[in-house]
């Protein structure tokens, strides 16, 4: 298996920390074929809202033209993309999907953090440990999924962050997403960043072994995500090695590339 990862933010989006070179020169050094970079989606809002999680627009230029000057220096070493992590925004998808054309981005990654909006504050990963807002994650990860603009869904099992237990709703929802995942052929992200928290917080939250465990029922391909925040992720292969270890245990088909779209 190729040692690739394509979910790595930068310091613009106000959470991570590390110049843009630090991420390819530890990939470099961590043994990386290729990496992709997938800050957070800076949305164009019809409001005055102000994200602090995502850069804002004006920075994007900087962002693209930054990496692929990174990717023509080390180009003799490793293979560079440049991406995105977005959220499914019902009103925004049609700007979402003309940036997307328009700025010639190689792909983006699907995550579900919002309903409806960041504008709104709500916010999955606390809001799901009440059932209507799983229920409203679990349907907008397939409406967005239903698009065919992402490469994959990133921590699908996100929802876990909030939820107290794993339960028979959580197991029913799981289900359902795990099924529409396959059908439309959108791989599943087992998350590296949510690993190492569950960890440093003895918690079980995300990835969460009874949805993988559903996920390999269903037959779901899944790609590892280091989900990088700062530049020294891409050289502690502790988590994937674990992660490799476990999904391969449940017999998972495990993906080294970003999926081909049609």
């Amino acid at each position: 298996m190729r040692k690739t990862n394509y979910h790595m933010h930068t310091k613009r989006c106000m959470h991570a920390s590390g110049s843009d070179e630090e991420y390819v020169l530890a990939a470099i050094e961590g043994g990386y074929e290729e990496i992709g970079f997938s800050d957070h989606c800076p949305w164009k809002y019809d409001s005055d809202f102000v994200a602090h999680m995502r850069m804002p627009l004006s920075q994007f230029d900087d962002y693209y033209q930054s990496i692929a000057a990174l990717r023509d220096k080390y180009k003799d070493q490793i293979s560079i993309k440049i991406g995105l992590e977005c959220e499914y925004f019902p009103k925004y998808m049609k700007w979402l999907e003309e940036f997307k054309e328009a700025k010639g981005l190689d792909y983006i990654i699907f995550g579900n953090h919002y309903y409806k909006t960041d504008e709104k504050r709500i916010y999955f990963g606390t809001e799901c440990e009440y059932d209507h807002m799983l229920k409203a994650y679990i349907d907008e990860a397939i409406q967005g999924m239903e698009t065919g603009l992402y490469a994959y869904l990133a921590h699908p099992d996100l929802f876990m962050h909030g939820r107290r237990k794993f339960d028979e709703l959580a197991e029913k929802k799981s289900v359902r997403l795990c099924e529409a995942a396959k059908h439309l052929h959108i791989p599943l992200e087992y998350n590296l960043n949510g690993a190492l928290y569950n960890d440093v917080m003895n918690v079980t939250h995300y990835p969460h072994p009874k949805f993988w465990e559903i996920a390999a029922h269903v037959g779901n391909d899944v790609i590892i995500g280091v989900d990088a925040h700062e530049p020294k992720a891409m050289m502690n292969d502790r988590y994937r090695d674990e992660a490799i270890a476990y999904l391969t245990s449940l017999d998972m088909n495990i993906i080294d590339k970003l999926p081909e779209k049609h």
